[in-house]
This record gives C-alpha cells, structure tokens and sequence, in this order.
C-alpha cells in the first residue's frame, strides 16, 4: 500500500464514505430521496465499499438497485456516485472522455435533479467526484479526489471460465494460469498480445482485476495514483477498489514489455489532434466531412485547456 500517510489518507476516504450522505436524509419537494437511493441502499453499498477499499482488487458482492435507466448504460458506477456525493460535493462526467456525449449528458441531468446542492463542472481540476465510462482523465489527478469508473463485466477469468464458483476459488487461490495461457496464445498467433481494452492489471500483488474497458493508454494511469479508483459494475452486482498509492501491473511476460497505443503514421511520426496539436494524449479516429480521417484528443477538457 505504500507509506503511513498513504494509509492514513486511504482511512480518511473511508470514513468520507461513510458519513457523506449522512445528513442527507430527507425527502425533497419533488418526491425524491437526495441521490435517488434510499438511505438504507447507500449505507449498504458504502460497507461494499469500504470492504473493496480494505481488500484491492477483491470483487465484493452487492443488492444493485433498479435505477432509472438500462443495466448496462452505467448503473453500478452511477449507484456509488449516488452513495458518496454530498452536498457542496463537485461533480464531473464523462463517457468515453468527452462530457458531451448521450451517457454523460444523462447522467448529470439526473444528478442535477436529484442531488440539490452538487455542483457539477467539466474541468478536471474543480471535481471532487469523477464518474467515467472507458477513459481516465489526461489531467493528472489529484489527492481528494475520487474516480468512480462503470463497469461491463468485472472478472477478466470470464473469458477463460464461465462458472462463477468455480472462478472465485481461483482468484482465492491466486490461479491465473489459464489467463496467462489465453496471452501466451495470442503472442503464439498473432506475434502480441491483442486485448486493446479491459487489460488484465494484478493489483497489490495478488487480485488480478478487470480495469473496465479503458484502452491500454491508460492502464499505467493506475499504478501508484493519489487517487481512489472505485469499480461499479451494476449488472454483476459487484464493487471493488483501487485504493491510492497502491501497485498495480498489467499482466506481462518478462521478455515482452507492455505496450500501449502510440498512434504512429506511416512516416514514423506520433499524430498530432488535429484541434489542439497535442501529442501526448489519447486520440480518437474520426472521419472529417470530406471524407478522410482525423485525430482529435479523446478527453474533450484536456482538449479545451490545451487551446487556452
């Protein structure tokens, strides 16, 4: 886990957990609970939560609730941003990075109306809470804030066993063989390894975790960040955590590094956003109106604060 402090600050999220909503109780004016979930709902998911934060990587078990929207658009992430944002909290969403897209404009409207007293942004800076879909923010994050991310499928072993029993005696028993076999049989087939997003990380040398489907760029975001990383995968009914300065390493062989996304043209050279002219973020691949392809940042604040 890292240092003293390190420790002492992960005890502090915890009880922020706990106590957010707790004077939060009462109805308001439009027959709405703040935050929609009824109390008894958050304290549960709270325990959940501190659980995930005291064992990284476990996944922990929870009664998902019936939101206002489909199981699968983001239930299990919004749930724990529900359970923790307070009053006098500030908000950000994003989906896939941009904070205009159907996901993340939705989901703050429905913050907006049932969390009186949130303040919700698009800047990275100013956000206490972040919930995100596939991306982690380009902003280096700083300590205090947390980063709740959606969740698909939580077991990276689904893809090697489908029986749930049968995959939580593995990760007891720490037995990722048959997921070391499925990467050792692509670099057999395909001369690399191919899973471009949801890349198996063990975290805190043990649990090795699904890291929702953020894309390889990301994935070193993980190691060693002053932030909480919060998992919700509404659908499997499960949470867990990444507590600060905790390790986490995607899964390798030591004589093949991890690779991620280096957006290389033909002529060798990385691409440039062709709104920003960065570098140094992750790009998305767009078809311009006539007709030939374009780069643009994928995380739209980072974009917007590189023009300013």
């Amino acid at each position: 886990m890292g240092s003293a402090s390190a420790y002492s600050f992960c005890v502090t999220n915890c009880v922020y957990l706990l106590m957010s909503t707790e004077t939060l109780n009462t109805t308001q004016n439009y027959g709405y609970q703040f935050g929609f979930i009824d109390e008894y709902a958050k304290k549960e998911i709270r325990r959940s939560l501190l659980k995930a934060v005291a064992i990284p990587g476990y996944q922990v078990p929870y009664a998902s609730r019936e939101m206002p929207m489909a199981r699968g658009f983001g239930t299990g992430g919004l749930q724990i941003t529900l359970s923790i944002v307070g009053a006098g909290d500030t908000l950000k969403v994003i989906d896939q990075g941009s904070d205009e897209s159907v996901n993340a404009v939705n989901i703050r409207k429905f913050v907006a109306q049932t969390c009186p007293g949130v303040n919700l942004t698009k800047k990275t800076v100013e956000a206490s809470i972040i919930q995100t879909r596939h991306r982690i923010p380009e902003i280096p994050l700083k300590k205090g804030q947390i980063l709740v991310l959606q969740v698909p499928y939580p077991d990276p072993l689904i893809v090697v066993e489908a029986n749930e029993e049968k995959r939580k005696i593995m990760h007891g028993e720490k037995d990722y063989a048959r997921l070391w076999v499925k990467l050792y049989e692509d670099m057999v087939k395909f001369k690399e390894i191919t899973i471009s997003h949801r890349y198996p990380t063990c975290v805190n040398h043990y649990y090795v975790i699904d890291p929702s489907p953020i894309p390889r760029f990301d994935v070193p975001k993980l190691n060693n960040s002053p932030v909480l990383h919060l998992f919700g995968a509404g659908r499997e009914k499960k949470i867990y955590a990444i507590p600060p300065y905790t390790q986490t390493t995607p899964l390798t062989f030591l004589d093949i590094g991890f690779r991620v996304e280096d957006f290389i043209d033909e002529n060798g050279e990385r691409r440039a956003c062709s709104r920003c002219g960065s570098i140094d973020s992750y790009l998305d691949e767009l078809q311009h109106k006539t007709g030939e392809k374009i780069y643009q940042c994928s995380d739209s604040d980072y974009c917007n604060s590189q023009l300013t």
